[in-house]
């Protein structure tokens, strides 16, 4: 059918899928209704995996490849889920006004997986603009990827990583923790926890502090 063959699948996605719904289980509450909003979500891999896990949830998946939009609405409709919503276009470097309608302070969590590093600094700058915005008071922001600590990237694999990605596109490479904290404080946030992950990846889980 031509839905399966939309469906397209991420080894890496695969593979990191079932760690980072851990992470979720114990960040997110289980007992009462949240919304969360996805962006970047890829081949929509993740976003069922996470919704046929936590169903309390109402997902949001959204993306700005069209290639992908098809395959999220594929795996979308392979699953039947109702707890996910339909795919949309957005564009994480834009302003949180043209983020598909998403109301300022609907959201329990936002989730980006492996988008910084492969998309100009605007996206990332962007994403931590918009979070603080479309979170509610104590919502969590949850990155994952490859990033840079203090200036430092190791193992040598990630430091070949980066290269090679800065080779494709001088725009794109391994953030630092460092520069995220200090955008995630100018917009509301902090970073209550690092977790690391398989593959020399970690999560960082950004909070949105009330306001004193």
């Amino acid at each position: 059918s031509s839905s399966v063959d939309a469906m397209l699948s991420a080894p890496a996605a695969d593979r990191n899928k079932e760690p980072i719904l851990e992470v979720l289980r114990h960040s997110v509450p289980s007992d009462r209704p949240l919304h969360a909003l996805e962006i970047s979500s890829g081949t929509g891999q993740h976003v069922t995996h996470f919704a046929r896990a936590l169903r309390n949830i109402i997902w949001q998946p959204t993306e700005y490849e069209r290639e992908s939009l098809s395959s999220i609405e594929a795996y979308r409709a392979h699953y039947q889920l109702d707890n996910v919503m339909p795919a949309v276009f957005l564009d994480a470097s834009l302003p949180h006004q043209s983020w598909a309608g998403i109301r300022p302070e609907s959201l329990d969590l936002i989730l980006n997986i492996n988008m910084m590093h492969i998309s100009p600094l605007a996206c990332t700058e962007g994403l931590f603009r918009g979070a603080g915005a479309v979170l509610k008071l104590q919502g969590l922001l949850l990155t994952y990827g490859p990033y840079a600590v203090n200036g430092q990237i190791s193992p040598q694999s990630n430091i070949e990583f980066d290269r090679s990605l800065r080779q494709r596109n001088p725009e794109w490479g391994l953030r630092d923790i460092s520069l995220l904290r200090s955008l995630a404080q100018k917009n509301g946030l902090f970073l209550e926890k690092t977790v690391d992950m398989p593959a020399n990846n970690k999560c960082l889980l950004f909070r949105k502090e009330s306001v004193v």
